[in-house]
């Protein structure tokens, strides 16, 4: 079966899930080198991306890159932008999913939901304030000050300011790709 016939029914948002036996030969390896590799299952966007399996090997080093300890911002770090990025582009699904993990790392909670609210927060810590300031600014399309600049420079170095705005990259790319499919938040799709 070609890659443009899915199932009549969507399984995943308004998005039908490519079954197994519905992949080519291309789409069976991208599926098998996510969840034999070190991921091990086929996360939120990657049940879409699969169609394009050119995307995901392009895609995934990069969202294995934020795996914890394996990049300059601390888990707290990580998910003040997510939520930052996440929140802004009201998409549900990876909202929801970081709402629940910026908690589990220990994030306070009026924090976690001023942010999903995009209302104004602030952070005892000088890294996580820098963090949530750059992210706000550039979720809202706004310019970055050059004290902001020189003080999360000063705070997060060059790697972590790469690491910040590549996350928010990655994440506004999962955001838009859930919100074309109008993945409600918690949605499995199917049993993998």
């Amino acid at each position: 079966m070609s890659d443009q016939s899915p199932p009549a029914k969507p399984s995943f948002g308004r998005y039908a899930e490519l079954t197994l036996d519905q992949m080519t030969e291309e789409q069976k390896a991208a599926y098998s080198y996510l969840m034999d590799g070190p991921r091990g299952r086929l996360p939120g966007p990657y049940k879409v991306w699969i169609h394009n399996p050119k995307l995901v090997y392009a895609a995934d080093p990069l969202g294995r890159h934020f795996t914890p300890g394996q990049y300059s911002l601390s888990e707290r770090e990580r998910e003040i932008a997510v939520v930052v990025i996440t929140s802004k582009w009201n998409s549900d699904y990876p909202a929801a999913a970081h709402e629940k993990r910026g908690l589990e790392v220990g994030l306070p909670q009026d924090k976690v939901e001023a942010m999903m609210a995009g209302q104004p927060t602030a952070f005892d810590d000088a890294r996580e304030q820098a963090v949530y300031e750059v992210a706000s600014s550039l979720a809202e399309n706004r310019i970055v000050s050059q004290g902001l600049h020189d003080r999360a420079v000063a705070l997060l170095g060059h790697p972590g300011i790469s690491d910040l705005v590549s996350l928010m990259g990655y994440y506004t790319a999962v955001s838009l790709t859930m919100n074309f499919y109008a993945v409600p938040a918690g949605t499995t799709g199917i049993a993998r």
